[in-house]
């Protein structure tokens, strides 16, 4: 594990209190009036290092790398309107890695995104449909 730095830890602090699934580029102009010294280049160093001790996921989107401190299993919901990433859990707490039990190996995370519109926009276009009715 490596030393702990100022600006590693501010990487992480912000990513635990987000729920929005940032950019590295979303981050860094988060943090930058409070470390002007902040590169982009420090944001993406840091993450790579953060992903690797586990303490974040990367996953991939059409908009890019996006970040998540939060590791426990859940899955994403990508609304293909607005590009809001919503964090989904199973009801049962059951996740994805439970319905493999022929499997002989040790799967140890996955990865599933799930896309459609969200409430919010599903809404939208029924009120824009009322509207023209």
């Amino acid at each position: 594990m490596l030393r702990s730095s100022r600006q590693r830890d501010a990487i992480l602090t912000s990513l635990r209190s987000r729920k929005d699934h940032p950019t590295a580029e979303q981050l860094f102009f988060d943090l930058k009036s409070e470390y002007p010294a902040l590169s982009l280049a420090t944001v993406y160093r840091n993450l790579k290092v953060l992903e690797g001790e586990g303490e974040l996921i990367k996953f991939h989107t059409d908009c890019g790398d996006r970040f998540d401190a939060d590791t426990s299993e859940h899955y994403h919901f990508i609304c293909q309107c607005c590009k809001k990433i919503i964090d989904l859990r199973s009801e049962t707490g059951e996740g994805l890695c439970t319905l493999f039990k022929d499997f002989e190996g040790e799967i140890r995370s996955c990865n599933l995104q799930l896309f459609g519109v969200c409430s919010e926009c599903k809404k939208a276009v029924s009120d824009s449909i009322q509207h023209i009715l």
